[in-house]
């Protein structure tokens, strides 16, 4: 909902104070369904805050990365992990808040229009109705496929390797030629520009001109973030720039790049 570890848990805070000033007074019929409508509440009515500081916020601005090892094993970890792929959290950016809310109770937990309409004080009409544009906006943007996590893994390592030799015709022979680069640096951490890159002739020269190279001292790590294959840049053990990548249906090609580059950001990463 929020895209930062912060923003989520000072909602949980709100949330467990809530719990809290309740738990004292009548026994709660529903917990389970208290704590989500008041969780999903609080998240909408913070997100005017997180607006406004996206408006001062230097260059783009990506969800922070989510270590994907740390969530539950289970079929709710699959669940989850799939929800918090950077690719789609970019495109849930673009939605409004409500549309957002009832896309990640609809299509990420599984709740009813009725049940949502409940939650969200609306009308079940009127869920459905933001329902469909959210999904709609979603698929136009994100159509659903998946790709293997060993396909996905491999296609990561053998970009980074091209990275860090400076190999152009490897890179090209990976992205799609409409690919598109988005660097977070927050004004704190390396950038590729004020704004996200696209065309595989610029992304391959910017890369290779600022190729992350193991003779500086960096050293590069490959683990699951945010439920993908992700390349994690380490300098003396912490992590200074993580870079994940979005692939094409097919799974083989390079769609759209991500890395995320402010310190702030990868503070929860070891």
């Amino acid at each position: 909902m929020l895209g930062t570890v912060a923003d989520t848990e000072d909602v949980l805070q709100d949330v467990w104070l809530s719990w809290e000033a309740r738990s004292h007074g009548a026994p709660i019929e529903h917990p389970r369904a208290y704590l989500v409508r008041v969780a999903i509440n609080a998240a909408i009515a913070r997100q005017d805050a997180v607006k406004r500081r996206r408006e001062t916020y230097i260059g783009p601005w990506l969800p922070e990365p989510v270590d994907a090892e740390a969530v539950p094993d289970g079929a709710a970890h699959l669940l989850r992990i799939e929800s918090v792929s950077l690719a789609l959290m970019v495109v849930l950016e673009s939605l409004t808040p409500a549309e957002r809310a009832v896309f990640v109770l609809g299509e990420v937990f599984g709740y009813g229009h009725g049940e949502i309409a409940a939650i969200l004080d609306r009308t079940p009409a009127s869920v459905r109705q933001t329902a469909h544009r959210a999904r709609s906006h979603v698929r136009a943007r994100r159509p659903r496929h998946r790709v293997d996590p060993a396909v996905h893994r491999e296609v990561t390592e053998r970009f980074m390797d091209a990275v860090a030799g400076g190999d152009i015709d490897a890179l090209l022979g990976l992205m799609a030629p409409d690919v598109t680069l988005t660097c977070d640096g927050g004004g704190l951490g390396p950038a590729a520009g004020p704004r996200p890159l696209h065309g595989a002739d610029r992304i391959a020269a910017l890369l290779v001109n600022r190729t992350f190279r193991r003779s500086q001292g960096l050293e590069v790590d490959f683990r699951p973030l945010n439920g993908s294959p992700s390349a994690l840049m380490l300098r003396d053990g912490r992590v200074v720039g993580v870079l994940m990548l979005d692939l094409d249906a097919g799974g083989d090609t390079v769609a759209a790049v991500y890395a995320v580059t402010n310190p702030e950001k990868l503070t929860g990463l070891r």
